[in-house]
């Protein structure tokens, strides 16, 4: 987390210094903060793993944003069609995930994907139900969650 404040820091420092107080303009602030953080982060503790994190973030959010799309063409699909193909089933699913915030985050990443509503967590906290729009196959749907979640916790861990 300091990686990241530091790196937001430098990005706005970026902008001040430059007078042009775009979004673009921090990013690219950002971006040459980025650099900065990697060359330094030999030397500084705190920053550990910090610039291998950010190539982990992109990745994810290159698939989170394939798997949105692919749901979204297919309930898109079933609205269209007038017979609808769903069939809505609620599912148990292990969870990898152990704190708090890992289950809150896996929870919510799956609601946000159209078809798929998180329902409930187990009082042991070890399994998650799930309400599925789509059925059709529950070990293929189980494994497409389980890609989800293991990418998302590859991010705190």
């Amino acid at each position: 987390m300091t990686g990241a404040i530091w790196n937001l820091l430098l990005g706005l420092a970026w902008v001040l210094l430059s007078g042009d107080f775009t979004g673009l303009n921090l990013l690219v602030g950002m971006v040459f903060g980025y650099i900065a953080l990697v060359l330094i982060e030999p030397q500084v503790n705190a920053l550990k793993g910090y610039p291998a994190r950010i190539p982990l973030i992109i990745r994810f959010l290159g698939f989170f944003m394939k798997e949105l799309v692919q749901a979204n063409l297919r309930v898109a699909f079933d609205i269209v069609t007038p017979p609808w193909h769903m069939q809505p089933g609620v599912i148990a699913m292990p969870l990898s995930a152990r704190t708090e915030m890992e289950i809150t985050m896996v929870a919510n990443l799956i609601s946000l994907t159209p078809g798929t509503l998180s329902l409930d967590v187990s009082d042991d906290r070890k399994v998650l139900y799930i309400h599925a729009m789509f059925l059709d196959d529950e070990e293929e749907l189980r494994r497409n969650l389980k890609e989800m979640e293991h990418r998302a916790l590859e991010l705190f861990r």
